[in-house]
């Protein structure tokens, strides 16, 4: 043959190149992951579930679409991990209860006043004092009572909120716009500590401490606003979420 020799690209070794090349970043995603979940949550099972997702990316992407293959098994690891921490539920139903609990109490307050609800008015509309309250809040936050993530505000598919009861699939509403209108005005009225809290966690993607930190708070006081901010949310959401 004339010319140059030809040489034919093999996809299945193209796809396993990717995947040796990238295998770092599934990594990466878990413990950024991590730093936002609860301790129950296992990075090996995050790591598995990305690798997954990044072998599916391998295969599915089409570098005519402009993103590169970093961009794109990114986001495929990042939705695989999620999809795991879906399907597996570590937190006990006693855990979502309370936070149902505390948020029915909440959005009742607010409805009677016409304005946020106090920790001291939960609590006591709970008959609770503050620290059992705090605690609540704190393992809300664990559990991921209400995650701005799951609504698909930062572009992600919407994931389910978590709950204990039985739910119709899939939640239409929260593939919305209207949702997405109304979730962002939702967390444009909370009080300010939150407001600036739920910023910092989700926008600039700062840990507890980090926000401690710029708050001049501890990082349990940080989980506790944080916590508050969410159901608060759900409080004021029930006529999307349905809980």
């Amino acid at each position: 043959m004339n010319g140059a020799a030809m040489y034919v690209v093999n996809p299945e070794q193209e796809s396993d190149d990717l995947v040796s090349k990238h295998a770092a970043l599934v990594k990466r995603i878990a413990y950024h992951l991590m730093s936002r979940l609860p301790p129950s949550v296992q990075a090996d099972d995050l790591i598995q579930a990305g690798m997954i997702g990044l072998l599916e990316a391998s295969r599915n992407y089409d570098a005519s679409q402009g993103a590169s293959f970093e961009t794109y098994a990114g986001i495929r690891i990042r939705g695989a991990m999620l999809d795991e921490i879906r399907r597996t539920d570590w937190t006990p139903r006693s855990v979502h209860r309370k936070a149902r609990q505390v948020a029915e109490a909440v959005r009742a307050i607010e409805n009677e006043e016409g304005r946020d609800a106090r920790d001291v008015e939960v609590a006591e509309k709970l008959g609770i004092d503050l620290n059992e309250y705090h605690r609540i809040l704190q393992d809300a936050t664990g559990c991921r009572v209400f995650s701005i993530d799951d609504a698909g505000i930062n572009g992600d598919e919407p994931q389910q909120f978590t709950t204990d009861e039985p739910r119709n699939e899939p939640l239409d509403s929260l593939q919305s716009s209207d949702f997405k209108s109304a979730l962002a005005q939702a967390i444009s009225g909370l009080p300010e500590r939150e407001r600036l809290v739920m910023a910092m966690y989700y926008d600039e993607e700062l840990n507890l401490r980090e926000i401690g930190e710029v708050l001049g708070v501890s990082e349990s006081r940080v989980c506790q606003i944080h916590g508050q901010a969410l159901i608060r949310l759900r409080a004021r959401m029930t006529e999307w979420t349905g809980n």
